[in-house]
């Protein structure tokens, strides 16, 4: 989890664009957790989703995490990969490295798949998408019902550790049907409602957020050209992993040695 400030820095840095029939908002805090500069061993999650048409593309590697408001119900679109999940253990094992009983590779990070982290990848035998953790991402299609779908939430496991996907739907929704038309500001109160009171507990609520909503808006009028819209939320953890197993097997060694596309992008830290 990291070190924490003796006070939460709930500063946050947020945007909002729209284009064609979407709305989109985002936002990130700092909160509870001491900036650090990444090094060569940071890793991160990371969750995008990208819409063609009516046709929703979502890929993630980690924990970081995609919903869909169906008709005011959450619709998950990625999985959270966690290292005692039966496919990740298994993965993990065989690269060489062990899950401990509290759900941690090498008693290290708590999931199983991410960007960097080198130092869990240094298996020379294996590819990369066979190494303790993988970035090797799982990616899941919809298509949109624009009567029936409202809008589409990305964040990182600071919300998700803290509220459900459905509650995290409920939340964002309840303020859409009060009026707000700004979604930063709607993943502004987000933190501000999962911020914990202090960091006497088990660390829900303590750490780094971040939170990109897209709103579909009702179409006006002909159906028009599609557009391409990309959405990418990445949550940065935290600046180095610990040390991995080297324990490999016998004969196994470490080595250290687009025309109308419009992005939003967001990181926290």
């Amino acid at each position: 989890m990291g070190a924490y400030l003796s006070e939460p820095i709930v500063d946050k840095e947020s945007t909002d664009e729209s284009s064609g029939n979407l709305v989109c908002g985002a936002s990130s805090m700092q909160g509870w957790r001491i900036h650090q500069e990444p090094g060569f061993d940071s890793g991160c999650t990371a969750v995008v989703a990208v819409l063609k048409g009516d046709e929703l593309y979502v890929a993630n590697a980690g924990d970081s995490r995609c919903v869909l408001c169906r008709e005011g119900q959450a619709v998950e679109l990625s999985f959270d990969h966690k290292p005692e999940d039966a496919p990740e253990m298994e993965r993990i094992t065989k690269a060489g490295g062990n899950v401990t009983a509290d759900g941690r590779v090498n008693g290290g990070l708590n999931l199983s798949r991410a960007l960097g982290d080198h130092s869990y990848k240094k298996n020379i035998c294996l590819p990369a998408q066979e190494q303790m953790i993988s970035a090797l991402p799982d990616i899941q299609t919809i298509t949109i019902d624009r009567k029936k779908d409202e809008f589409l939430v990305l964040a990182c496991d600071g919300i998700w550790n803290f509220m459900s996907s459905q509650n995290v739907v409920s939340f964002i929704k309840s303020r859409l049907d009060r009026g707000y038309k700004q979604m930063s500001k709607i993943c502004e109160e987000l933190f501000d409602h999962c911020l914990a009171p202090s960091t006497l507990g088990d660390g829900t609520g303590c750490d780094n957020m971040t939170a990109i909503i897209v709103q579909f808006k009702k179409a006006e009028g002909g159906e028009g050209e599609a557009k391409a819209v990309e959405v990418t939320s990445v949550s940065k953890k935290r600046p180095a992993s610990p040390n991995a197993s080297t324990e490999n097997g016998a004969d196994c060694s470490t080595d250290d040695n687009g025309r109308d596309d419009k992005r939003f992008k967001s990181e926290s830290c």
